[in-house]
């Protein structure tokens, strides 16, 4: 509905702070209530006994308790029952028109779309001066590829820029090579989430087991003794 009927409302509001505010609050009003379509049932809370009160002399006796009372307390909620409204909100259909076409949106979004391919484009130079043993231009990178991580689309092309070099038989490196290509897939599982769990760190999974150095001779070491402590 917002794209559908608001744009117009929100293009005129973009440089009123204040008229931002008003809509956005009638925004979080409208969602609330969508929420919680019925105010909050306060529930009697039964206080559990103290411990060792049955060791106590002076107890009361419990009350004696009258048939005719409960059963007419009992009668009183049913008839209540019977006549309140259903809990479940009947649910309204409406139909909403499709409204602006998407390139306008997308017009406004160019920005980030350009922040997203040149993040990739790090990580793909970052991953490139590993391999090829340019290190200084490596480490120069370096700060922004570990930033990138926090996004899932470069946490993929991570693994995509990885698993070329395991195909071109470029997974035995030195030990600065190691060092970087660990901290980067440290880097990657640590800002994925529930939702990466069988894409991205499923991905990783051949590579940390193709991914290795020579320790000396005849002892070699797999990337996924560094990496198997995450979740």
């Amino acid at each position: 509905q917002l794209v559908a009927y608001e744009v117009k409302r929100m293009r005129a509001e973009e440089g009123n702070k204040q008229k931002i505010l008003r809509h956005i609050k009638e925004l979080a009003e409208k969602l609330y209530k969508n929420e919680n379509p019925y105010p909050a049932v306060t529930m009697h809370k039964v206080q559990k006994p103290t411990e060792g009160c049955h060791l106590r002399l002076h107890q009361k006796p419990f009350p004696r308790l009258d048939e005719g009372t409960v059963q007419w307390i009992i009668d009183q909620a049913t008839a209540k029952l019977q006549t309140a409204p259903p809990a479940v909100k009947a649910e309204k259909k409406c139909m909403v028109p499709s409204g602006p076409p998407i390139a306008a949106i997308l017009e406004r979004n160019g920005n980030a779309l350009a922040n997203s391919a040149r993040r990739l484009e790090v990580v793909r130079n970052c991953i490139s001066y590993v391999f090829e043993n340019k290190m200084l231009e490596a480490k120069k990178l370096f700060p922004a590829v570990l930033r990138a991580m926090k996004g899932r689309a470069a946490r993929h092309c991570l693994t995509q820029e990885l698993n070329l070099h395991v195909q071109q038989n470029r997974a035995v490196l030195d030990h600065q090579q190691f060092d970087f290509v660990i901290r980067m897939m440290n880097c990657c599982l640590q800002d994925c989430t529930a939702m990466d769990e069988h894409g991205i760190a499923a991905a990783l999974l051949p590579l940390v087991t193709a991914f290795c150095r020579k320790l000396s001779p005849g002892i070699t070491q797999f990337a996924y003794s560094c990496v198997q402590e995450h979740v």
